[in-house]
């Protein structure tokens, strides 16, 4: 089996990035690979400065070679597919230059507006890219990259959450309860869900911090708010419990790499109200069936008379199309 470094700007975190990282990470182990972490921030094996997203200087070439030395592969995690960090990208260039190496891409800068006018991903002899979306494996290919997609890999069968003690902890009783499971920044629409919520009557719940500068709006928003907005978890209150103690999903995102509330939405049983941002239209192509996010009177009725039928052909879907357990086989395919 083979010696794998993973590599990112940052690792162990509650992002997508690093919680799909650590699923991968998890498949090859079981397939006996032996798998060690680098990033610039976070929790990993190797803490090298300089790759960190917002790192004042780049990571030494001799010293980030000394560390990926030992590795017959190197999967990189974003790092060079959103230049978050463009010096730290292009030294790992430098270092993966004639070597074998995976890249794993869940962004790319042209999607996101202030990064378009930066250059994407290159490829050489012995790179493999990966994207988390058929949108990005088609615009790679317009500028002459081959891709595999493979899509985020989900646990179908999650740990079930306490909802009596969840709702508890948020001083709530009978109102109904949105959850909009993320972190707030501009793409994520928190004015979208507000509105969901006042014409629902409901209570949103934000999960995440506030970030890259989205603070200030984020506090104008919850303040100007007609409807109550509970923000982060209690203590000891987890993710599942978080699902359980909901009514709604809430995903008004305008854009996303995946999107992983969305499938969390089905494995934990709830009705999501979701926003068609791209590559969501591209997952509603499996045959999902959820709610707009303008469809208050769909969601109404849901609420009033729940339909188990609805929810177990979304489950049924996850389960064909996005089951964890089957990502170890999936990677053992790619890596052949």
């Amino acid at each position: 089996m083979s010696r794998v470094a993973v590599v990112s700007f940052r690792l162990g975190g509650t992002d997508g990035v690093s919680i799909e990282s650590a699923k991968w990470i998890a498949a090859l182990r079981r397939l006996g690979h032996q798998v060690t972490t680098v990033a610039g921030s976070g929790v990993a094996d190797h803490v090298v400065p300089g790759l960190a997203a917002d790192a004042a200087v780049a990571p030494a070439v001799a010293h980030l070679r000394d560390v990926l030395a030992p590795f017959d592969l190197v999967i990189v995690e974003n790092l060079a597919s959103l230049p978050l960090n463009v010096a730290a990208r292009d030294v790992l260039y430098e270092v993966l230059a004639d070597r074998a190496a995976l890249f794993h891409h869940h962004d790319l800068p042209w999607q996101r507006p202030h990064l378009a006018h930066l250059a994407g991903p290159r490829d050489a002899p012995g790179w493999r890219h990966v994207t988390i979306n058929d949108v990005s494996r088609r615009e790679l290919l317009e500028r002459g990259i081959e891709a595999t997609v493979l899509y985020n890999r989900f646990d179908c069968s999650p740990p079930l959450g306490r909802r009596r003690v969840t709702r508890d902890a948020l001083e709530l009783d009978g109102e109904v309860l949105v959850v909009l499971p993320s972190r707030v920044i501009a793409r994520k629409n928190l004015g979208g869900a507000l509105s969901l919520c006042e014409e629902l009557g409901a209570v949103l719940w934000v999960l995440g911090p506030a970030e890259d500068g989205y603070g200030d709006e984020f506090h104008r928003l919850v303040r100007a708010a007609r409807v109550p907005v509970r923000h982060l978890l209690p203590d000891a209150i987890t993710l599942a419990d978080a699902y359980a103690g909901a009514d709604v999903v809430v995903v008004p995102s305008t854009w996303e790499g995946f999107g992983n509330p969305v499938l969390e939405s089905v494995t934990h049983r709830r009705p999501l109200a979701l926003h068609h941002y791209p590559v969501a239209r591209e997952i509603l192509d499996f045959g999902f069936r959820f709610f707009e996010l303008t469809d208050v009177a769909g969601l109404r009725a849901f609420l009033d008379r729940p339909d188990d039928a609805l929810l177990d052909a979304n489950l049924a879907i996850a389960r064909r199309h996005f089951n964890l357990e089957d990502l170890a086989d999936r990677l053992d395919e790619l890596l052949h």
